[in-house]
């Protein structure tokens, strides 16, 4: 009979009680006060590195989460021990949590300095130059109006500069608050945590068997870490606007499990 080590156990409980006070205090803001937010908005605060791994999005999300913490967490913890485990579980749950963070800063920091040169110097010119080097974000924004896109906007102002060289400044700065300021970003999930406890389990049993769910088929563990870990990069790399999985935090999670596990 299958039997879980006891910081295993303790981890599964944190995480079931959790997710049922996240359910049952739903109108509360129980999940916002946990999850972790974009270094630089308003909602965040340093303790989420901790708490963000502690709180779940639904049901599929505890559930996968948890059947990789019990699956390949208890053969970790009966190696290490669990007072070794629980840091390496803890340590790396923070530290795919501040690789996220400091990634998300470095990419809303170079759009924050371009918008507050532009506030300075506007034209026609920078701002379209702006919107060149920062497509990503200025292509997701949509005009109720007389303009559909951003690219109907830059029209515009390319046949009326004087008249929309303040409107683009405002533009811009309510750019700044929807990608920086009060864009939340915001991570809930264990998800970090439990990669790196996948890609620890697969250094340390590389050629473990374990039986995949979906499809139901054997796989040796060094496999799964490469095809898991591919499907992130690539679903990264793909930045599909309706994806809401933070793969970077599971980029994260590998790769400071592969850390600790290497070096510690």
């Amino acid at each position: 009979m299958f039997r879980l080590t006891p910081t295993v156990k303790n981890l599964l409980i944190i995480n079931v009680i959790v997710f049922a006070l996240q359910t049952f205090l739903a109108g509360t803001n129980l999940t916002e006060l946990m999850a972790m937010y974009r270094i630089g908005s308003v909602y965040f605060k340093p303790y989420q590195f901790f708490t963000y791994m502690f709180a779940h999005a639904g049901f599929t999300h505890i559930l996968f989460n948890m059947l990789g913490l019990v699956f390949l967490g208890v053969s970790l913890e009966m190696v290490w021990g669990g007072k070794k485990f629980l840091a390496f579980y803890v340590i790396t749950g923070m530290g795919a949590g501040i690789l996220y963070a400091l990634i998300g800063f470095a990419d809303t920091y170079g759009l924050k300095n371009d918008i507050r040169h532009y506030s300075v110097s506007p034209s026609y010119e920078a701002f379209a130059e702006l919107i060149d080097d920062n497509k990503e974000k200025f292509d997701n924004i949509r005009f109720n109006g007389e303009h559909t896109t951003i690219w109907d906007f830059l029209d515009a102002y390319d046949k009326d500069r004087e008249g929309y060289r303040q409107r683009s400044v405002q533009l811009v700065s309510e750019v700044e608050d929807l990608f920086i300021t009060k864009y939340p970003g915001r991570v809930i999930g264990a998800s970090g945590a439990i990669y790196a406890v996948l890609m620890a389990f697969g250094l340390l049993f590389p050629d473990r068997q374990l039986m995949l769910l979906f499809p139901p088929i054997p796989i040796k563990a060094k496999y799964l870490v490469l095809i898991l870990g591919g499907m992130a990069v690539f679903m990264e790399m793909q930045r599909n606007p309706g994806d809401n999985v933070a793969h970077l935090v599971h980029l994260g999670g590998m790769f400071v499990g592969f850390i600790m596990v290497k070096f510690f």
